[in-house]
């Protein structure tokens, strides 16, 4: 199964840059990387990087990752994978653009 994280232009650069990554703000206050499947991803999008521009989608394969991601309970009681691992580049199949187009980020074809 592959998992999505949103990164934006800083966030994407310095995992290039270092290898790996504990995450966004948002990962460090809560003690993980937020990740959202196929089906969450373009929510996650609308709710929380509503008109940023420059942002990157990273593609995951959740079985590269093992044990250290976890299905919790999140918005409106779906379950979404969490890893309680920094996030190195090595496990990053693609990363690609997300650009804005009408107020929306548009999601690359590549995304199952």
């Amino acid at each position: 199964m592959i998992i999505y994280k949103i990164l934006r232009p800083a966030e994407w650069q310095a995992l290039q840059a270092q290898g790996d990554t504990a995450g966004a703000p948002i990962d460090l206050a809560d003690g993980y990387i937020h990740f959202s499947t196929a089906s969450q991803a373009k929510e996650t999008a609308d709710k929380h990087f509503v008109s940023i521009e420059g942002l990157y989608l990273a593609a995951v394969d959740i079985e590269a990752l093992g044990n250290d991601v976890v299905w919790e309970v999140s918005r409106g009681g779906a379950k979404f994978p969490h890893l309680y691992a920094r996030l190195r580049l090595s496990d990053v199949i693609w990363c690609l653009p997300l650009p804005l187009a009408e107020g929306r980020h548009q999601f690359p074809d590549q995304m199952v």
